[in-house]
């Protein structure tokens, strides 16, 4: 974040155990160059001491609603600021601001304030996935104020479980994606991003597949009421092909790109179903209990079950890593490294291992619609070759798939895959560029479902 502007940002801490983090996210502000004020609970300065945030943020403390009830504080320190970030914020903090409250100087504050909200929720894992808690969160998002996901890992209370606010490299990066965007010509998109740049081109009416769609590149600022009432279907991580009771063949899909855009979708008033395969328990934590989740395996599977929920289904995001392909047979028993030779000459064992094609269940969704007139989103993780670069060969794919929207992505061993930054370039049926998005995966999930809403018809069902 070198060379970015002095810009005036507050940040709010609240009455969680992890206020003792909040030094570390103001450090890191100021060190960006952010000029900060800092507004804490009561309850905060009984986990931390004025001294300590007033020592790292350099400035004064404000906490009192009534210390200096002439100076009208509440609404000097929200036209000050340009970015309200309050990092933790506790379940009762959400709460209060859900509820519009300003009962004291920090909700007061958030009341009053016209600039970007950012909240980074921290409390144990059974209060985050309180459906009371879930509903604030999700009419917050609703809102426009932007929540950011918890980490998962060790509580303080000794259980694990999401909850753990992010590490402050992680809440100063979103924070100021949130800041970013609500400057004049706001956008996420980003001339350094790592998949190959393409121009920019009006998409043109299509002669066959699925329909054309043009958007602009820059998302709405706030999240639009447009998903609410619509069932989205995506598909997350990546499947897994048995070869033997003990092998397969797999990828290396993460899911959290996936699971990413069904949390975002969800925030926004969706009815969502997650379809997915391999994705580890404590990413499938991460979603909000408003999501319906589904397991499907294998690539065969997720067929199935993805024409079968996809019959309901506004939009379908695929976004899990399908195999291409898959072992012709399965064997009941483990196999061996080498078997005596059989009566034809040819290698036993797993010297060589014969495998047939997979469907393509994107390609099938937009042959064959489910539900007419939904919208098709897929993804496409590439790596570039000696013949042509990732980007290349993901508009190849976006003609041949023909889906309304294809994510073009660059993936490797530290790339795309995992918990990393993403990067992706969309693209409509005819291989022409929409927009871009780079960050984490929430932030380029928020970005894809902000394109979704400008997609969608207007009106419902």
């Amino acid at each position: 974040m070198t060379g970015v502007k002095a810009r005036r940002v507050v940040v709010g801490v609240a009455g969680s155990v992890a206020a003792y983090k909040a030094p570390s996210v103001i450090r890191g502000l100021r060190q960006a160059g952010y000029e900060v004020r800092t507004v804490a609970t009561q309850a905060a300065l009984r986990f931390i001491g004025k001294s300590a945030l007033a020592a790292v943020s350099g400035a004064p403390v404000s906490s009192g609603l009534f210390d200096d009830p002439a100076a009208v504080e509440h609404v000097g320190v929200a036209e000050w600021a340009e970015l309200v970030l309050v990092a933790p914020a506790s379940a009762d903090l959400i709460a209060r601001v859900r509820a519009g409250r300003a009962d004291d100087l920090l909700t007061a504050t958030i009341l009053a304030t016209t600039a970007p909200v950012v909240l980074a929720p921290a409390m144990h894992t059974q209060m985050w996935r309180n459906p009371a808690t879930v509903d604030n969160v999700a009419v917050l998002r609703r809102r426009g104020v932007r929540v950011i996901e918890p980490d998962s890992g060790p509580l303080t209370s000794g259980d694990w479980g999401p909850g753990r606010l992010p590490e402050a490299e992680r809440v100063i990066r979103e924070a100021v994606a949130a800041l970013d965007r609500s400057a004049p010509g706001g956008t996420v998109s980003n001339s350094q991003d790592p998949v190959a740049a393409s121009s920019q081109t009006t998409p043109a009416d299509p002669a066959a597949g699925a329909q054309s769609v043009a958007v602009s590149a820059a998302p709405s600022a706030a999240p639009s009421p447009a998903l609410q009432g619509r069932h989205v279907l995506v598909t997350a991580g990546g499947t897994r092909e048995p070869l033997d009771p003990v092998r397969f063949l797999g990828n290396r899909s993460s899911g959290r790109q996936g699971t990413a855009l069904a949390a975002a979708v969800a925030a926004r008033g969706a009815q969502v179903t997650l379809v997915h395969a391999h994705v580890e328990q404590a990413v499938l934590d991460t979603l909000p209990g408003t999501v319906r989740v589904l397991e499907a395996g294998t690539a065969v599977d997720m067929e199935r079950v993805v024409r079968q929920e996809a019959r309901d289904a506004d939009v379908v995001v695929m976004a899990a890593a399908v195999a291409d392909m898959r072992p012709a047979s399965v064997s009941a028993t483990k196999l061996k490294k080498s078997l005596p030779q059989p009566e034809d000459g040819k290698p036993a064992g797993l010297t060589t291992v014969e495998l047939v094609e997979n469907p393509d269940i994107l390609a099938g969704l937009v042959s064959d619609p489910p539900r007419p007139g939904q919208l098709l989103v897929g993804f496409a993780a590439e790596t570039g070759d000696s013949h042509q670069d990732a980007l290349a060969h993901g508009t190849a794919k976006a003609r041949r798939k023909g889906a309304h929207l294809l994510a073009v992505n660059v993936v490797g061993e530290s790339l795309g895959f995992g918990d990393v930054p993403n990067a992706v370039v969309v693209l409509d049926h005819q291989g022409h560029e929409v927009t871009r998005a780079r960050g984490t995966k929430a932030q380029v999930a928020e970005a894809l479902v902000d394109l979704v809403v400008q997609c969608l018809p207007a009106g419902g069902r």
